[in-house]
């Protein structure tokens, strides 16, 4: 029998969680050592660049392939084989010799990443009483958020002292981690209902589905202009300096970090509506502001602690949204969610640079704003819908 006391429950999330941080800081620990891994595999930095777009977009596409493919499979399985496929794509990344191997051991890794995200989160849920399940799944995705503020961080150190291969070696270490904690501590999760592959997709038909994964579009194309373009942003705040642009980094990671902590509890108190609402809303003030508040250190500090706060507190009362709509196919929903975040990291960057060309870097926030809005918008209409 599955105990569902914080005290017996916390210790097995804890090894899903070293997952999803493993995989957070696949995703994004390539952006800290474009220059040197372009030097070292003899192509230009722009083209380096599209082993962080490969990832996402097969991240993106795969992530519900396989959650339907799988959906039969004991969960402990599934995270055990996809553990295992991203060990292996980041280790032959690692070692590639040349571009294309290195492109090609990007999209295995994401094979794997794509499979981790939902199964750990869709495990959580379900080791957790429904009135905790918020508190479990922001567990989770707390391996996600942290690897911003620690894992990247870390690694991009790692590849300035040593190399980009040890950086990646790094990564595939923590998914052996968490494979090990998997194998050893993870008790068996109950499967959701069997159904056929046509039922597993049905979801994809459901309005109030549809809307809850474009509010998750939206929302994180907002999230992620100012995340991927912060740099511009503060420019003005940190005068082209490393290290205070570093401590911007890091104090958003950690604001993000604290956020998804409390906001499982908040979602299980208030529900997942009030928390959406009131994080968008703040968000989107913040990044109205920013094109003022970014004009000193200290003002940049305060917006990107705010930011941090606000934008990432919505993806557990996203989840739990999305599984409440779909009982039946949990796993399928979130692997849904996962690939709406990573379409929405490859659409922030194009529209990024696309506004860019129009406006300063310190009014690119109030892009992020509208998106932040917009995303607010087709999440209250599905709730109305729901209803």
């Amino acid at each position: 029998m599955v105990t569902t006391t914080t005290e017996r429950l916390s210790p097995r999330i804890g090894v899903l969680t070293i997952a999803t941080f493993a995989v957070g800081t696949d995703a994004f620990v390539v952006n800290g050592v474009l220059p040197e891994l372009s030097r070292s595999l003899d192509v230009s930095v722009g083209e380096a660049g599209q082993l962080v777009s490969v990832f996402a977009i097969a991240y993106a596409v795969l992530s519900p392939v396989l959650a339907a493919a799988t959906g039969n499979w004991p969960r402990r399985t599934v995270l055990l084989a996809a553990l295992g496929v991203f060990v292996v794509g980041n280790a032959i990344t690692a070692l590639a010799p040349d571009y294309g191997l290195a492109l090609a051991s990007r999209v295995m890794a994401a094979a794997g990443a794509a499979a981790i995200t939902p199964t750990a989160s869709t495990a959580a849920a379900a080791l957790a009483s429904p009135e905790r399940r918020g508190r479990a799944m922001s567990l989770v995705t707390l391996g996600l958020v942290s690897s911003t503020a620690l894992g990247v961080p870390i690694g991009t150190l790692l590849g300035s002292v040593a190399s980009w291969r040890e950086t990646m070696w790094l990564v595939a270490a923590l998914g052996v981690v968490a494979g090990a904690g998997v194998a050893l501590w993870l008790p068996p999760v109950p499967n959701p209902p069997a159904t056929t592959l046509r039922a597993r997709l049905a979801p994809l038909r459901d309005r109030t589905i549809a809307l809850i994964l474009t509010a998750t579009v939206a929302m994180f194309i907002g999230i992620y202009l100012v995340t991927i373009y912060l740099s511009v942003i503060v420019e003005h705040a940190t005068a082209g300096d490393g290290v205070r642009l570093t401590v911007l980094l890091f104090a958003a990671g950690v604001a993000g970090t604290i956020s998804n902590v409390v906001t499982g509890g908040w979602t299980d108190r208030f529900g997942p509506m009030r928390v959406i609402t009131i994080a968008m809303a703040l968000g989107a003030l913040d990044f109205a502001l920013m094109p003022w508040t970014t004009a000193t250190f200290a003002g940049a500090l305060i917006a990107v602690i705010a930011y941090g706060l606000a934008s990432w507190s919505v993806m557990v009362p996203q989840q739990h949204q999305l599984i409440a709509a779909a009982p039946a196919t949990p796993s399928l929903v979130v692997s849904l969610n996962a690939s709406a975040i990573y379409l929405a990291v490859s659409l922030a960057g194009v529209l990024g640079a696309a506004a860019l060309q129009l406006v300063p870097g310190p009014f690119l926030p109030w892009l992020a704003a509208l998106f932040l809005l917009v995303g607010l918008a087709a999440a209250w209409a599905a709730e109305k819908f729901k209803r």
